[in-house]
């Protein structure tokens, strides 16, 4: 959301593109996403299209001078990109080439990555290939969880976008090509989620920051999968865990969750 005030308070805001209202929780109630709430909050114009070619048709005949994209999720057609007059800036956490796709915080978490960042490119129609106009290296703090490198990195995005945002106004906004060799990254499914106690301590804990606190890592203790939601290293070198949800159960710390295990009834 960072990103869309930004470009709110930077620019005249014709209007919020977002995906279309989905159902969600048990009774599976359409709701809308947390960008169109904000959209009708700043009182601009929204646009939901089911598929992107005939939206571009539908918005051929109006101008625009730039689009800028954060965690949209869809591959833009160049048809679309060909539409705004000064192209379109795209915020992506990572330092591209290096974790294109659609889960590069996740990635380079679970790779035990140092340092990552956040590139606002020039997009064309490749996954995450467009040119750099906009980049800054982020120290990954230890024990940093999925959750809170994305809030982190996404203000960040904000002000990057907003450098930018403000150069093409001013007619001053240059790019480079992507250097490097690229890597890619992946939709994350279930079985993606599966902790492998036989893995080596510390891959375990980085395996559970990327995916916390969702949708969080996943593993069977005595037959009963659980969601584990922090762990670290001890001194010893053996895994601690932290914090953990047991099924139908609440947040737990790992010693509570032991204490529980053994006063069950059998």
């Amino acid at each position: 959301m960072p990103s869309l005030h930004v470009t709110a308070e930077r620019t005249q805001l014709a209007g919020v593109v977002t995906q279309p209202d989905r159902p969600a929780g048990r009774g599976l109630k359409l709701t809308q996403s947390p960008v169109k709430a904000a959209a009708l909050a700043l009182g601009v114009r929204i646009y939901e299209p089911q598929r992107l070619r005939p939206f571009t048709a539908e918005i051929g005949e109006e101008t625009f001078d730039l689009f800028a994209l954060a965690s949209y999720g869809r591959i833009l057609p160049q048809s679309l990109l060909d539409v705004p007059r000064l192209g379109s800036l795209n915020v992506h956490p990572s330092l591209l080439p290096k974790y294109r796709g659609a889960t590069p915080i996740q990635s380079a978490l679970r790779n035990g990555e140092r340092r990552t960042g956040v590139s606002v490119m020039l997009m064309d129609a490749g996954m995450d290939t467009g040119e750099i106009a906009q980049q800054e290296t982020v120290d990954v703090a230890p024990g940093e969880t999925y959750g809170e490198l994305h809030d982190r990195l996404a203000v960040i995005g904000a002000e990057l976008l907003g450098r930018a945002l403000d150069l093409a106004t001013e007619g001053k906004l240059t790019s480079r090509p992507q250097h490097g060799d690229p890597s890619f990254t992946t939709p994350i499914l279930k079985d993606d989620l599966a902790i492998d106690w036989s893995w080596q301590p510390q891959r375990i804990v980085d395996h559970v920051r990327a995916f916390s606190p969702q949708p969080a890592a996943r593993g069977a203790i005595d037959g009963e999968t659980v969601k584990v939601l922090r762990a670290h290293v001890a001194a010893d070198g053996n895994l601690a865990i932290d914090e953990l949800v047991a099924p139908n159960r609440g947040k737990m710390s790992g010693d509570e969750y032991a204490r529980w295990r053994r006063n069950r009834t059998p």
